[in-house]
């Protein structure tokens, strides 16, 4: 009985190594169908009849060389466009700036990370100009906040010209508006603290209009012309440098629909303007429809260095720190080779050699 189950388990074992070294030799022998998709600088798709270029393909060229595998390349233009066609099963595998998160672990199985990416901030950085002094002056905040003084001004103005229109008929006219008027010039030499002594109150309630007003002013006029100076302060004529995501408040921000950018923005309440490129992100901040960019660093970095006339900056803060990874089906039995590969390739310094190449030293 016990030779009988040797028996069995032998067989059993030796299926089992034959079913694997199939797969192995099938896996090398047969042309895999690779999704390609993602932007500069991991993927270049949009180079005429070239083959595609980027970090992301060349470490995957070293893999294939490395396991002697063939395959044909099939671009998509989204990431999420090629994540779905391997659903489908269409692909047998993605390549590119494929984001690992537990939500696509449900659907797919992933390399290691081959590169950590983040999200960050990316800026137009501005330029003093007479233009941006009067956009300035002319703000709407700045406009509402005199609206506002002007009312509180008329209203006190009114209570000081009805208390003392009688009792100080050559102080305050008994017509309104030149009566008003002088009420509102006892209120601003009382706010000033200038005290002409041309206009003073002579009746009780008119004092304490006009004491309430002194005690108003002074705990207000503070915090008033604090705000308007730092409105009116030179560093405020140019773009203020933007440091973290808590600047973003209250403004518009570009990023790349489906991407992980998306819900982090949510999760800070910031006005998303979604976009389905990084080029058509970048278009909108140049055109000053949106206050900045929000994306994945290494994309945001590679086109602020190539492109350094547009005056971009990019924030020293990082987000959502994420791994890039090879997506496979759930099924899929390439994963633990490419794996090992991904780390001899990175034991080898070959990885850090790719990325360099195409992004620079890390500084």
């Amino acid at each position: 009985m016990q030779r009988s189950h040797f028996y069995i388990l032998l067989i059993l074992n030796f299926l089992f190594v034959n079913t694997i070294s199939a797969q192995t030799i099938n896996s090398k022998t047969d042309s895999l169908r690779v999704g390609v998709a993602g932007t500069a600088p991991f993927v270049f798709t949009e180079r005429g009849n070239s083959a595609p270029q980027g970090i992301s393909v060349s470490i995957w060229d070293e893999i294939a060389t490395d396991l002697d595998w063939t395959y044909q390349y099939k671009s998509y233009k989204t990431v999420n466009l090629a994540l779905d066609a391997l659903k489908k099963g269409d692909l047998d595998l993605v390549v590119g700036p494929v984001t690992i998160n537990s939500q696509r672990l449900n659907d797919f199985r992933f390399s290691q990370p081959f590169y950590q990416s983040s999200l960050a901030i990316a800026y137009k950085q501005g330029e003093f100009s007479i233009w941006n002094v009067f956009k300035l002056l002319f703000s709407f905040k700045l406009l509402l906040a005199i609206g506002i003084f002007l009312v509180i001004l008329g209203i006190v103005g009114t209570l000081l010209w009805l208390a003392e229109r009688k009792a100080s008929p050559e102080q305050f006219s008994s017509k309104p508006a030149k009566g008003i008027g002088s009420g509102m010039w006892l209120a601003i030499v009382t706010m000033s603290t200038t005290g002409y002594g041309d206009k003073a109150p002579v009746t009780l309630m008119g004092r304490i209009i006009a004491g309430t007003w002194m005690v108003v002013s002074i705990i207000s006029a503070t915090s008033m012309i604090a705000g308007i100076a730092s409105v009116l302060t030179f560093s405020n004529f140019q773009s203020v440098d933007i440091k973290n995501i808590e600047q973003l408040n209250g403004k518009k921000v570009a990023t790349i629909s489906g991407s992980p950018s998306v819900t982090f923005l949510k999760e800070y309440n910031i006005r998303i303007k979604p976009t389905e490129t990084l080029a058509e992100a970048i278009k909108m901040l140049n055109a000053e429809q949106v206050d900045a960019i929000v994306y994945d660093r290494p994309q945001l970095m590679h086109y602020i260095n190539t492109h350094k006339d547009d005056d971009l900056e990019l924030a020293t803060a990082e987000y959502y720190q994420q791994g890039y990874g090879f997506a496979f089906p759930k099924e899929s039995n390439l994963v633990f080779q490419v794996n090992r590969t991904l780390l001899e390739l990175s034991e080898d310094q070959q990885i850090s050699e790719i990325i360099e190449e195409y992004l620079g030293k890390p500084k």
